[in-house]
C-alpha cells in the first residue's frame, strides 16, 4: 500500500495484535513502509503470512507470530519470539478485537413485538461476556504483556482501537459499546499511570467502514444498502461510509516521534464527523 505520509520508524520494533485482520494487515503494511520491523500476531501464525510476504515483497521487515490475545501464556511466548529475533520492542498496536455477532439484539427498539420474537430479553449473554472480554480483557492482557517491554524504549507507544460506540451506546451492540467504551477508559488510565515512563498511550475511534466483518449487518446481498445503513450515512456529515484506508492517516499521526510527542490519552475519531453530528 502507499501511505499518505511517511514517519520515521527506522529500525523500531512494532507488534500489532489482530495483525493478520483487513485493518490490523493494512496497518501492518503502513508501518512496514515507514521503515517498521512488524510483528503480525494472529491465532493462527499462518493466517498473517500474507501479509508478511506483502511487507517482504515490498523490502520490509516481518513475521507472523501465533497468539491469542485472551491467553497469557501464548503472549509471553510470541513475546519472547519477538525479543528472540529482534531484541526489543517499541510499539504496541492493539486491534484485535470486534463485535461477536450472536450478541446482537435483533432490532433497534423494544415495541410490540410478536409474541416468541427474539429481543434482549432472548439474547445469550454469554455472548455479551465473550465480546467483553475480546475488546477490553484482549486490549488489557496485551499491553500488560508487551508494554513491560516498551518501558525506556525510544518512541514507545501504544495505540488501541475503540470506536464510535464509545461514545454514545448504538442500537443493537450494547454488549460491543460498553467494551469499546471500556477501551477508552482503559486507554485514559494507562496515558496516565504511564505518561513518566516515556510511553505515549492512544487510541483510535472509527466511525462505521465497510469490512467483511460488519457487511451483513449493513448490506444486503446484492450490495445494496439496509435501512440501518441509511441511518448511519444519514448521521454522518461527510455522508459516506469510511474505507479502512482512512484510519493509516490517524495511526501514523499518533505514532510520530516527532508531530505528537506531547500527545497521549487521547482518543480520536476518525468518523467523518458521526460522533458530533446531533441530527439538526
Amino acid at each position: 500500500m502507499t501511505v499518505p505520509f511517511k514517519i520515521d520508524l527506522t529500525d523500531q520494533v512494532v507488534v500489532v495484535t489482530g495483525g493478520s485482520g483487513v485493518i490490523g494487515g493494512m496497518f501492518c503494511r503502513a508501518l512496514a513502509e515507514c521503515g517498521a520491523r512488524v510483528a503480525v500476531l494472529g491465532r493462527k501464525a499462518e493466517n498473517g503470512m500474507p501479509v508478511v510476504a506483502d511487507i517482504e515483497a515490498a523490502g520490509g521487515q516481518a513475521m507472523a507470530v501465533a497468539a491469542n490475545v485472551m491467553d497469557k501464556d501464548s503472549l509471553m511466548a510470541a513475546r519472547q519470539v519477538i525479543l528472540d529475533k529482534w531484541g526489543k520492542i517499541n510499539i504496541l498496536v492493539n486491534c484485535a478485537g470486534g463485535a461477536v455477532r450472536s450478541a446482537e439484539i435483533p432490532q433497534d427498539e423494544y415495541a410490540d413485538l410478536e409474541e416468541g420474537t427474539d429481543s434482549f430479553f432472548t439474547v445469550d449473554l454469554e455472548n455479551v461476556k465473550r465480546e467483553l472480554e475480546l475488546n477490553i480483557y484482549g486490549t488489557m492482557l496485551p499491553t500488560q504483556i508487551f508494554g513491560e517491554c516498551l518501558v525506556g524504549q525510544e518512541n514507545a507507544n501504544i495505540i488501541n482501537i475503540s470506536s464510535m460506540g464509545a461514545f454514545g451506546p448504538l442500537t443493537r451492540i450494547p454488549g460491543y459499546s460498553a467494551a469499546k467504551a471500556a477501551v477508552s477508559n482503559f486507554t485514559e488510565w494507562a496515558a496516565n499511570y504511564f505518561a513518566k515512563s516515556g510511553i505515549r498511550v492512544n487510541a483510535i475511534a472509527p466511525g462505521f467502514f465497510q469490512t467483511k466483518q460488519n457487511h451483513a449487518l449493513h448490506f444486503n446481498e446484492d450490495g445494496t444498502m439496509k435501512p440501518r445503513s441509511f441511518k448511519i450515512v444519514g448521521a454522518t456529515p461527510m455522508g459516506r461510509y469510511g474505507e479502512p484506508e482512512d484510519l493509516v492517516g490517524a495511526l501514523l499521526f499518533l505514532l510520530d516521534p516527532k508531530g505528537s510527542r506531547f500527545v497521549t490519552g487521547v482518543v480520536l475519531p476518525v468518523d467523518g464527523g458521526f460522533h458530533e453530528y446531533l441530527g439538526v
